[in-house]
């Protein structure tokens, strides 16, 4: 019983639906049958990592900026190895694919910046950071708590090399896989720094500053504005330099922020909320593949933003009793 098994499993469901269902970009938009299917890969892809990212950052005590740059690694391990749709200038037929890659696509190295910096970025906000943030403040007693065994954590391990593989295979099947060795090659190198880094940043002691922090909804208000900002700054050029300045700002506001003494479980929650709401408002605005009539695309879109919404409302609920007691 030394795994929390609730918690675990929260994760397990709620970060492929975070990273891939809350967009509602695909052809499963809207049908419930498929999207619960869908769940044996996409919960070891994306569930099994937040897990092991968690569990690792607390138990070594990493804190938030060693999960965050252990989600980096993900990123690059799943956007650049594993479906290597990061390399891609055409992906699975999508209609608008090219518009997002090609404006700055670097042809010696074979990889658009706009892409890499979508979805490392994407995953480090949606797959693994929110739904973390999310379940934890649903359970703040456990925040700190190891949820998986030792037996369940090498579960967790294997399941998760298993989707890899998987997908890995359809990738080459139907030729959708397109990184030459030398660029997955530097994909690992980048990776295993970016593991490296982690430990590195992330065991360093939390230097308290003096200043005030802004009102947790407030906080929430800057997360949203920025994730809207974030997708919605058109792929070109002077867009994907726009996102990269927004995403250096955000990152070194949060980090100001994160060393006041009047940071707490709260701020947390209301940027992985932000982040969430805005996505699934965003999602509203996306044309998805293959077949959607109007009301799937719809009803989906209204389904997990309500989801999202009352994940928020509880978790908030849940961690305004510690509000002030405890630093996340």
């Amino acid at each position: 019983m030394r795994t929390a098994w609730l918690p675990a499993l929260g994760l397990f469901v709620l970060a492929p639906v975070c990273a891939e269902y809350l967009w509602g970009y695909d052809d499963s938009t809207g049908h419930p049958g498929t999207l619960v299917g869908n769940l044996i890969v996409f919960s070891p892809l994306y569930g099994a990592p937040a897990l092991l990212i968690r569990e690792v950052a607390r138990r070594r005590g990493l804190g938030w900026p060693g999960i965050l740059l252990l989600a980096a690694a993900f990123g690059v391990v799943q956007a650049a190895i594993v479906d290597q749709s990061m390399w891609s200038t055409g992906y699975r037929d999508i209609p608008y694919w090219e518009d997002m890659s090609v404006p700055t696509y670097l042809a010696p190295i074979g990889l658009s910046l706009y892409l890499a910096l979508s979805f490392v970025g994407g995953h480090v906000i949606l797959s693994i950071g929110s739904p973390i943030a999310l379940v934890e403040s649903l359970t703040p007693g456990r925040r700190r708590e190891r949820w998986l065994g030792p037996v369940v954590l090498w579960v967790v391990a294997l399941l998760y090399a298993a989707a890899c593989v998987l997908v890995m295979k359809d990738a080459y099947d139907t030729g959708e896989a397109s990184a030459t060795w030398g660029q997955l090659l530097g994909s690992s190198v980048a990776a295993v720094g970016l593991v490296v880094a982690a430990f590195v940043v992330g065991r360093r002691p939390a230097m308290i500053v003096p200043g005030a922090v802004p009102r947790p909804l407030l906080v929430w208000a800057a997360a949203y504005a920025a994730m809207i900002g974030w997708v919605a700054i058109p792929p070109t050029r002077i867009g994907t330099a726009l996102v990269a300045l927004l995403a250096l700002g955000a990152v070194v506001v949060v980090w100001r922020w994160s060393h006041r003494g009047d940071w707490g479980p709260l701020h947390v929650l209301a940027l992985a909320s932000g982040a969430v709401l805005a996505a699934g408002c965003f999602a509203f605005l996306t044309t998805p593949i293959g077949e959607v009539s109007d009301a799937e695309k719809y009803g989906h879109n209204v389904v997990l933003l309500a989801l999202m919404v009352a994940l928020s409302l509880g978790a908030a609920l849940r961690a305004r009793p510690r509000y002030g007691r405890s630093r996340a």
